[in-house]
């Protein structure tokens, strides 16, 4: 009988320290800090992309770019590959690509000097000008011109025809720092003198634009705010449901989201960056690997081009 208890006794404790490492370990992943989040995550193999760890660098090292997440990962490489190999052959040194899923994890890279060059949201360059000297590159230009917009999206047969429509229903952002994703739409809401919580009867991060563009096709969520620029891409591809999308609502127009490289970038590497950019229009090649990516060229961008984006985010803070 007395074995019996002990042997109780024994489970017991185990089975609390189970619990209470499960508990733990939950409140230490999850944080006040955290947004509802989807994942449509592909299982990548290591060998489809160049992918490393940031970590501190020597002179000798490759140049480190990050593609922010305005689309997915796997996405974002096959968007961007033609361009980086070209890249690598003009400035004649390796190109790696450092990943995170957050625009504010690349800011953090970019801030810390773990990578050289990134192509970033309008916003993330806006706080990362503003708060540690992130310097501009230049911006893709479309149609002729450097604008962008966000466009909010639903379902042709949702009978949602409006904003207001979408007042109880379920909704998608991408990042919170993006602007045509996050800030515009908040702004909206604001300007009702609403929330997410208290005007949608539920909300996600998607944490890119194709993602959120993926979640309305397939009925995840109502709506969603997106890029108009990755929208139209992307109804050049297979996605399944892109005919029953339709655009509800549209935001002014903002400078295009730019590249940039961090505070401190040897100046001969970044007027050669410069330069590729500038140019690459002006060969076929260049013309060609533009127009496989939608744009026409990549022209240069001053700081002031990114006032309204400012403007737009000190509305949120009113």
């Amino acid at each position: 009988m007395k074995q019996n208890k002990i042997s109780i006794t024994v489970i017991l404790i185990l089975s609390l320290i189970i619990v209470g490492s499960l508990i733990f370990g939950y409140k230490f992943l999850v944080t006040e800090n955290d947004y509802p989040f989807v994942s449509f995550n592909e299982r990548i193999a290591k060998s489809d992309l160049k992918l490393v760890k940031a970590n501190n660098t020597k002179k000798s090292d490759p140049l480190r770019v990050s593609l922010a997440s305005i689309t997915s990962t796997k996405e974002s490489v096959t968007y961007y590959e033609e361009l980086l190999v070209l890249l690598e052959k003009k400035l004649n040194m390796p190109v790696e690509i450092v990943q995170r899923k957050t625009y504010s994890e690349v800011n953090e890279l970019l801030r810390a000097g773990e990578i050289d060059m990134a192509f970033i949201c309008t916003f993330s360059y806006v706080s990362g000008h503003d708060s540690f000297g992130l310097e501009l590159l230049a911006a893709p230009q479309k149609d002729g011109v450097a604008k962008y917009c966000s466009y909010i999206l639903v379902r042709q047969d949702s009978g949602i025809d409006s904003f207001t429509d979408l007042q109880g229903k379920r909704f998608a952002f991408t990042d919170p720092m993006s602007t045509t994703g996050y800030t515009y739409p908040m702004a909206l809401l604001k300007r009702r003198g609403m929330n997410p919580e208290n005007y949608f009867s539920s909300y996600i991060f998607t944490y890119s634009h194709d993602n959120s563009i993926k979640a309305v096709t397939e009925g995840i969520v109502d709506g969603a705010a997106v890029d108009h620029m990755v929208y139209q891409q992307l109804l050049k591809t297979n996605l399944q449901g892109k005919d029953n999308l339709k655009v509800v609502k549209e935001s002014p127009k903002f400078t295009t989201p730019p590249v940039v490289v961090r505070p401190g970038l040897d100046v001969e590497i970044k007027q050669n960056l410069q330069e590729f950019f500038m140019t690459l229009d002006e060969s076929p090649n260049g013309k060609e690997i533009l127009k496989n990516m939608g744009l026409d060229a990549y022209k240069k961008v001053s700081d002031s081009d990114y006032n309204s984006v400012r403007k737009l985010r000190r509305e949120l803070k009113e």
